[in-house]
């Protein structure tokens, strides 16, 4: 079994953890309180403002990766960033870590990496005699899956099946996995050697996908200059947020109004997808469920607590650019789904809406 010792970041922190036949139950510390303190959307707005502006210090450049992770922490789901190496995925990842005061964890995956590597195990305990449960690094409020796309399709389904349902099952237990639990997967979009690709199926697991692209020239150039005058590889990041806040940011989502035209608006561009010539497997009724909750995430950040369609428009390639499948012959056209989902926001009418409190 391969050592993750040096993969691993932060101290272990199951939750929840369950009991197997035959075992005794282990003590396990609350991950939050039970009840985090209400916040209105437009105060939990303002704290994720915040989270986004103190990571900045770390992640120069990033503005639209950052606020994109940012509302997939909000909206309750799990991020994918697919992207070339070198251009910042885990010091993002650590960042919002370290920011929310999250517990966080690392696994590096590689081809000989085996299911109970990620979810944990039962072992021998010589000193009492019973078989033990020993949490895996799954056990987490953060989980940074580096390279995804380098482990067999075995050990990618223990973690998406975690994803989905956030909770693992081992030698006939169910164990809860903490709450929050967010996984951020990075993958190398350039190597197919000895790696392996996500499945479509599996990619509708991630609530939306980010990429991060270069630097302009001017900003790499300024970060250079600010990690030589700071003399350490990264800045100090300070928490500003933690667990239980971050629940109640997520329930402030629930508070932002969404009008019925645009969720019809919402169910438009989804079908579009579906009867798009360039397509040919459309997006999943889960898809509008992302693309919705995303959006009203969005509008949160922006200050508000209403849905408007540009929430909606802005949230659609991120949301629903993983989840369909393009026709083989655009891939020598050099056509990305990004750019077919751009064509499909141009053309869906969108509705005029005004937020209840304010329609005449």
């Amino acid at each position: 079994m391969p050592d993750l010792s040096t993969n691993l970041h932060g101290p272990a922190h199951p939750a929840d953890p369950g009991t197997a036949p035959g075992e005794e139950p282990e003590a396990v510390p609350a991950a939050v309180p039970a009840t985090p303190p209400a916040l209105t959307p437009q105060q939990a707005g303002e704290r994720a403002r915040a989270v986004i502006g103190e990571i900045e210090r770390a992640v120069v450049g990033k503005p639209e990766a950052l606020r994109l992770v940012m509302l997939g922490a909000l909206a309750g789901g799990h991020v994918l960033i697919e992207d070339l190496p070198g251009l910042g995925k885990t010091l993002l990842a650590r960042s919002f870590a370290t920011t929310l005061g999250l517990d966080f964890r690392r696994i590096q995956f590689t081809p000989d990496l085996l299911p109970s590597d990620v979810t944990g195990a039962p072992f021998y305990d010589r000193n009492t005699g019973e078989m033990v449960f020993r949490p895996g690094p799954l056990f987490t409020q953060l989980l940074l899956a580096d390279e995804i796309n380098r482990t067999p399709p075995k050990t990618q389904a223990a973690l998406l099946e975690a994803m989905a349902e956030g909770q693992v099952s081992v030698d006939g237990a169910t164990r809860r996995l903490p709450d929050p639990f967010l996984v951020i997967a990075t993958a190398n979009p350039i190597e197919y050697e000895g790696t392996y690709a996500l499945p479509e199926a599996q990619l509708d697991r991630f609530l939306l996908r980010v990429r991060m692209g270069y630097l302009p020239t001017t900003t790499e150039a300024a970060m250079l200059r600010a990690r030589i005058d700071r003399a350490a590889p990264e800045p100090v990041l300070e928490t500003v947020a933690g667990p239980a806040e971050l629940l109640a940011m997520r329930a402030a989502v629930e508070r932002v109004e969404v009008d019925d035209d645009l969720v019809d608006y919402v169910i438009a561009l989804v079908d579009a997808t579906r009867n798009d010539q360039q397509i040919q497997v459309g997006a999943s009724p889960r898809g509008g469920l992302a693309l919705i909750q995303l959006a009203r995430a969005h509008a949160m950040v922006e200050g508000r607590d209403y849905l408007t369609p540009e929430d909606v428009k802005a949230l659609a390639g991120p949301a629903l650019a993983h989840r369909i499948t393009l026709k083989p012959e655009l891939w020598v056209r050099q056509i990305e789904a990004d750019d077919v989902l751009a064509r499909l926001v141009a053309s869906v009418p969108a509705p005029r809406t005004l937020p209840r409190a304010v329609t005449p």
